[in-house]
C-alpha cells in the first residue's frame, strides 16, 4: 500500500491544512457524541410513549411502530447524507454542520408539542431528525480529515468512532438523569410522557450548546478555500464504490446481528432482558477496546488497510458461525465478542481510507459513505427480522454469506480495491 501512503502525503502537501485546536476538535467530537446519545436515549422510551398515543394498539403493533420509527430515522440519514455532503463541498463544511445541528435541535423541540395529531407526525419528525443528523455524520470526519496531518489522522478517526459508541452507551444515562429531574420537579418517575419530554429537552440542550461551541470555534473557511489544487478531480462514484459496498455490507450484517440478539429473548426463555442488555454492553465494550488500540498505537497507519479489513471480516464470520451453532450463553458471549471485535476493526479502516480522497470532494465522499451505511442498516434490520422469523437462531449463519462474498472479493480483486480506495490525484 505504498501508493496509498504516497497519495496521502501528496494530498496533505497540496492542502496545507490549518491544524485544529483542542477546542475545535473537542466541539467536533461533541457533535458526534450528542447526536448518538440523543438517539440512544429516546429509542427505549418510544414503546411507552406510543402506548399513550395509541391506547387501542396491541403490543405487536407498538413493536412494529418502534421498528418503523427507527427505519424512518435511518431513511432520513440515507436521504440527507449525500445531499449535505455535496452542499458542503460547495458552500463550506462548517456552515452545513451548523445548519444540521440547528435542524436537529428544532426537530427535537417540535416533538414536545402536545397537539401532535397522530403517530404519523412522529414519523415525520423522526425522519427530519435523521435528515439533519445526516449533516453531522459525514461532515465531522470530513472536517477532521481536511485539517489533520497524516500522522494524526488514524488516531483521531479511531477516537471519533469510539465517541460515537460512548454516545450510545450514554443514552440510558440521560434517561436516569431525566428520572432525577422529574423527581425534583414533582412529577412521577413512572409518567412516560413527562420523562420523554425531559429527555428530549436534555438532548436538545446538549445539541444547542454544541452548536454554539462549533459556531464560535470552527475555522471560518475550508482548507480547500485557501489553497486550490490543480490536480483535483471531480467526484466519481465508481472510484469509491468498493468502500461504499464494504460499508453497506458491514452495516447490513451488523444490523441483522443486533436485531437477532434482541429476538433471542423471544426464543430462549432462559435469557432475560438483563442478559440481552449485557450482551449489547459486551458488543459496545469490545468495539471500544478495538478503537482504543487503534488510537494508542500506529497499527492503522503502518498496516495495509485491506489486510486489516480482511482480519475484521474473518473475525466477524467466526463470531456469526459460533452464534448460529451455540448451545449455551457462554458461546453466545464468545460469538458476540468476535463479531463486535471484527466489525469494530473494519469501520475505522473504512473511515480512514475515505479520508484519503480528494479534499474538494471529501464532503461528497463522506456523505455517500454515510448513505451506504444507512441503506445497509435499513435493509439489515428488515432482512434480519425476516430471517429470524424463518430460521431462528440459524439466521446468524445466513448472515455469513454477504461477509464471505466481501472477503472473497477483497482477496481476489485486491488491485481493483486498492486502486479504488487510493484514487489517483
Amino acid at each position: 500500500m505504498q501508493t496509498m501512503k504516497t497519495n496521502f502525503s501528496r494530498v496533505m502537501e497540496q492542502i496545507d491544512p490549518a491544524p485544529l485546536s483542542r477546542w475545535q476538535l473537542g466541539w467536533l467530537a461533541a457533535a458526534v457524541f450528542v447526536t448518538t446519545a440523543g438517539y440512544g436515549a429516546l429509542m427505549p422510551l418510544l414503546p411507552r410513549w406510543l402506548e399513550m398515543m395509541m391506547q387501542d394498539a396491541s403490543p405487536g403493533e407498538i413493536a412494529s411502530h418502534v421498528g418503523m420509527l427507527s427505519g424512518a430515522y435511518a431513511a432520513g440519514v440515507l436521504v440527507g447524507a449525500p445531499l449535505w455532503g455535496i452542499a458542503s463541498d460547495r458552500v463550506g463544511r462548517g456552515r452545513i454542520l451548523i445548519m444540521g445541528l440547528v435542524g436537529y435541535v428544532v426537530s427535537l423541540l417540535l416533538l414536545l408539542r402536545a397537539d401532535l395529531p397522530d403517530v404519523w407526525s412522529l414519523y415525520l419528525l423522526r425522519a427530519a431528525t435523521g435528515f439533519f443528523v445526516a449533516a453531522v455524520i459525514p461532515l465531522v470526519p470530513a472536517l477532521v480529515a481536511a485539517h489533520t496531518s497524516e500522522k494524526l489522522r488514524a488516531r483521531r478517526f479511531a477516537w471519533l468512532s469510539g465517541l460515537s459508541l460512548v454516545g450510545f452507551l450514554f443514552g440510558p444515562g440521560l434517561i436516569a438523569l431525566a428520572d432525577v429531574l422529574a423527581g425534583w420537579l414533582g412529577h412521577s418517575e413512572t409518567d412516560p410522557e413527562r420523562l420523554t419530554q425531559i429527555v428530549i429537552l436534555l438532548s436538545a440542550l446538549l445539541g444547542a450548546i454544541t452548536m454554539l461551541g462549533l459556531a464560535a470555534t470552527l475555522p471560518s473557511r475550508n482548507s480547500l478555500d485557501t489553497v486550490k489544487t490543480k490536480s483535483s478531480a471531480p467526484f466519481r462514484l465508481w472510484d469509491v464504490l468498493p468502500l461504499l459496498g464494504l460499508s453497506g455490507t458491514v452495516m447490513f450484517v451488523l444490523s441483522g446481528f443486533e436485531l437477532g440478539i434482541v429476538l433471542q429473548g423471544q426464543k430462549h426463555i432462559d435469557l432475560s432482558s438483563q442478559d440481552i442488555a449485557w450482551m449489547f454492553a459486551e458488543c459496545s465494550i469490545a468495539m471500544l477496546l478495538v478503537n482504543g488500540i487503534l488510537f494508542f498505537t500506529s497499527i492503522l497507519e503502518n498496516t495495509e488497510p485491506r489486510r486489516l479489513a480482511g482480519v475484521g471480516l474473518i473475525l466477524a464470520i467466526g463470531g456469526l458461525f459460533v452464534l448460529g451453532q451455540h448451545q449455551s450463553q457462554l458461546w453466545m458471549y464468545a460469538g458476540i465478542g468476535m463479531m463486535a471485535t471484527g466489525t469494530g476493526l473494519i469501520l475505522p479502516v473504512i473511515a480512514y481510507l475515505a479520508a484519503g480522497t480528494d479534499s474538494q470532494t471529501l464532503g461528497t465522499t463522506m456523505g455517500s459513505l454515510a448513505a451506504a451505511a444507512g441503506l445497509g442498516q435499513t435493509l439489515g434490520s428488515s432482512a434480519g427480522g425476516w430471517l429470524f422469523g424463518v430460521v431462528g437462531q440459524h439466521s446468524f449463519s445466513w448472515l455469513i454469506l454477504p461477509l464471505g462474498l466481501t472477503l472473497l472479493l477483497l482477496g481476489t480483486h485486491s488491485d481493483r480495491w486498492t486502486m479504488a480506495t487510493t484514487m489517483p490525484r
